[in-house]
């Protein structure tokens, strides 16, 4: 199966006073690989790029400038975790559709960080999924499905197996929970995923082992339904 699989950088990159361990994520890649999966990743920018991008902001940049620092720091994470993936990991990070045309002919994993202002790396994610033919699209957040409303704040939510699109819009236009607000998804990757029908499950990825469970057909989070 081809499945693209965005990596939250809230979960990869935390925070900035500890080193980040890699390992167990780059394992369940590399089983997924030895499995005979095709595989495609996406990584966010997590607490780096915020704390960038907060710096910059109360310099006075503008909301673009912030965009790219945020797209800078994403592509470097992507970078450090081609890195731990070693020979499987193709050796450069696609910054625009044509270097994203050369990494998908390498056959290696291609990795990605963020592409444009004002699209976020899930958008990103979905992109490259279109593009490369993935039929599976993994979103790992920090939450362990769709919740009616943000469940860290909610202890009433109630979780969702399947939604369909439509069902996933008004539930965040609803509950006015915003994509980044607690690492779900967003409004320009929803339209990506709806026109070319690609299968999305949104998953805990706090434990690197729902990736494996989440491609191989195993009931883990939500899956959203084109």
């Amino acid at each position: 199966m081809k499945v693209t699989i965005k990596l939250s950088g809230h979960i990869l990159f935390p925070d900035l006073t500890s080193m980040p361990d890699l390992k167990p994520y780059v394992r369940a890649i590399e089983q997924l690989k030895g499995r005979g999966h095709c595989v495609f990743i996406v990584v966010g920018g997590g607490e780096p790029a915020r704390h960038y991008i907060k710096m910059a902001r109360e310099n006075g940049a503008d909301e673009s400038t912030c965009d790219q620092i945020g797209i800078s720091i994403a592509n470097l994470n992507a970078k450090i975790f081609s890195k731990a993936l070693g020979d499987l990991a193709c050796p450069f990070i696609p910054k625009d559709f044509d270097e994203l045309e050369k990494a998908l002919a390498t056959g290696k994993i291609v990795l990605m960080g963020g592409l444009q202002p004002g699209q976020s790396t899930n958008a990103v994610a979905a992109v490259l999924a279109e593009r490369s033919g993935s039929e599976l699209f993994v979103n790992t957040t920090t939450v362990d499905g769709v919740y009616s409303s943000d469940p860290r704040k909610n202890p009433d939510a109630k979780k969702y197996k399947k939604v369909t699109i439509a069902e996933l819009e008004k539930i965040l236009d609803s509950s006015g929970v915003k994509a980044g607000e607690y690492d779900l998804i967003d409004s320009v990757a929803l339209k990506i995923i709806r026109r070319s029908k690609i299968t999305t499950k949104i998953i805990d990825g706090r434990d690197p082992m729902n990736v494996l469970k989440a491609v191989e057909g195993k009931e883990e989070g939500t899956i959203v339904i084109p």
